[in-house]
């Protein structure tokens, strides 16, 4: 998946993203919110993670800040198949929270849900110790579904009570969110 947001390029991550997925990622307050990120993270799980094949029912991208010079890593979004349907993920490096890329991003992805993969719904899940993670998903037009599910964490070796949400990608853009992002998508 590739798209271009105000301030952000979303791609596929490729072999020589390695050392900036680390240095992204290997933070324990990220990993620890995350389901499949293992603590501690090396590049070598950087490269297992850039190696492994893309569905292309559920993108992955990793965030790039776009700069007056080389694009800077900060994060990742994508899809991921789940018991409940698809899901949304995503993360930020902790020095870029609070700034509104998860949120940038996430609408991005969403529309490309919506637009490009013409799903249904959108499912998302965040720990229950990790509520920034469920406003950036209300901001994205998702609602709690009224359930909290253990989830598998593997940096933290066990299960995480986690908040689920959903979204209906078959209402009207404009009702869930009107600021959408409008640029074009493609599924890689």
């Amino acid at each position: 998946m590739f798209a271009r947001t105000e301030r952000l390029l979303l791609r596929p991550g490729w072999a020589d993203d390695a050392p900036a997925l680390t240095d992204a990622i290997a933070h324990p307050q990220v990993a620890q919110m995350l389901t499949q990120v293992p603590w501690p993270y090396g590049v070598d799980d950087a490269v297992q993670f850039l190696e492994a094949p893309q569905q292309p029912d559920t993108p992955r991208a990793l965030i790039f800040l776009r700069t007056a010079g080389k694009p800077r890593l900060i994060g990742g979004i994508g899809l991921n198949t789940a018991d409940s349907g698809t899901e949304l993920g995503f993360w930020i490096s902790p020095a870029y929270w609070g700034l509104g890329f998860a949120t940038e991003a996430g609408r991005a992805v969403v529309s490309m849900a919506r637009h490009t993969l013409r799903l249904p719904r959108l499912g998302a899940a965040h720990f229950i110790d990790n509520p920034a993670s469920g406003h950036v998903l209300r901001k994205l037009g998702f609602a709690r579904t009224g359930h909290a599910v253990p989830r598998a964490s593997k940096a933290r070796q066990g299960e995480v009570l986690a908040v689920t949400y959903q979204l209906d990608l078959t209402q009207a853009e404009d009702v869930v969110d009107n600021r959408m992002c409008a640029a074009p998508l493609l599924a890689a």
